[in-house]
């Protein structure tokens, strides 16, 4: 093996050792009109976002050659109590396998207007997530290409991630 280095393995760009949190400054400019508010904390980046203008901010998110963000790598649902207002939380976990960084979006859905636009069409990983947040909470995801339940029978009433749902079942 040569001393030096060939000219192909001088370009070879690694992604940094430890996850890193991505630079929002572009998001922020963009979608004004579609962030409400930008969480810094414990080293983690939350984007708190309207459900309007949802799947043109995870799209561009995606696209973006300087954020790159190729993987959905989870979708949470969560129940702030039927007290609560809003109701209903559903936060997606992003990340770049390119760039080793992560971001989370959250949307915030009043308990009757609980629906969201499916990310099918923009990460095919959404199907299951998806599915299984409907199946939890009752969230419906609208234009999804199968929302039905995944993890309840299909006959099975009510939603058993509800806070207002029994302790003991029905």
């Amino acid at each position: 093996m040569s001393e030096s280095m060939s000219e192909n393995d001088q370009e070879i760009q690694h992604p940094a050792p430890f996850p890193r949190y991505a630079d929002t400054s572009l998001i922020r400019g963009k979608f004004a009109d579609t962030i409400q508010e930008i969480i810094e904390a414990i080293g983690e980046i939350t984007l708190v976002v309207r459900r309007e203008g949802l799947i043109e901010l995870m799209t561009f998110l995606r696209d973006e050659p300087s954020l790159r963000f190729d993987y959905l790598s989870d979708i949470g649902g969560l129940d702030l109590g039927e007290f609560a207002s809003p109701r209903f939380a559903v936060a997606y976990q992003l990340y770049s396998l390119d760039l080793n960084h992560r971001l989370r979006v959250k949307v915030f859905l009043e308990e009757d207007d609980a629906h969201l636009p499916t990310l099918w069409n923009v990460w095919k990983t959404s199907n299951w997530l998806e599915r299984e947040i409907f199946d939890m909470f009752g969230i419906v995801f609208d234009n999804h290409p199968d929302l039905r339940r995944i993890l309840m029978p299909a006959d099975y009433e009510g939603y058993p991630l509800r806070k207002d749902f029994p302790i003991k079942g029905y």
